[in-house]
């Protein structure tokens, strides 16, 4: 497989209200996003685990993001404030095991930026196109 012919893994992490509600609004406008993201739906980033984010590596991902309400407007308080540092955290052990901290962001969004949510999971995809496929990732046909 070529570098051109490499499609990443990308798993989406979204909160039920801001993030999923993007995507939602993306479908609707007909607004296309790369079909290699998978949406996993939290009822809010406040509820990302370290462990989630560091499976969805472990389970083949080259890049994973979590898609937030925006910052000071969490409809649970700070649970987007709580995620963030969460995913400060996993990508301090990312490092630390030789993992580029690159391949885990966070993003800050409303409900109505289906655009902005088509175009993080283009920068995403890019961005895992660019590091290449994950160390973790099991060449196909090999499992365990």
């Amino acid at each position: 497989m070529t570098q051109r012919d490499y499609v990443p893994e990308i798993t989406a992490f979204t909160c039920s209200y801001c993030g999923y509600m993007a995507a939602d609004t993306a479908g609707a406008l007909h607004i296309e996003y790369p079909a290699n993201v998978r949406l996993v739906r939290l009822p809010c980033t406040g509820k990302t685990d370290v462990q989630y984010l560091l499976e969805a590596f472990e389970k083949g991902a080259d890049a994973v993001y979590i898609v937030a309400c925006s910052l000071g407007n969490c409809h649970h308080v700070r649970g987007n404030e709580r995620g963030r540092a969460r995913v400060g955290r996993a990508k301090e052990i990312l490092a630390s095991v030789g993992i580029e901290p690159e391949r885990l962001e966070m993003f800050f969004v409303s409900g109505g930026m289906g655009a902005t949510f088509a175009e993080i999971a283009k920068q995403m995809t890019d961005r895992a196109k660019a590091l290449g496929p994950s160390p973790l990732r099991r060449p196909v046909g090999v499992s365990g």
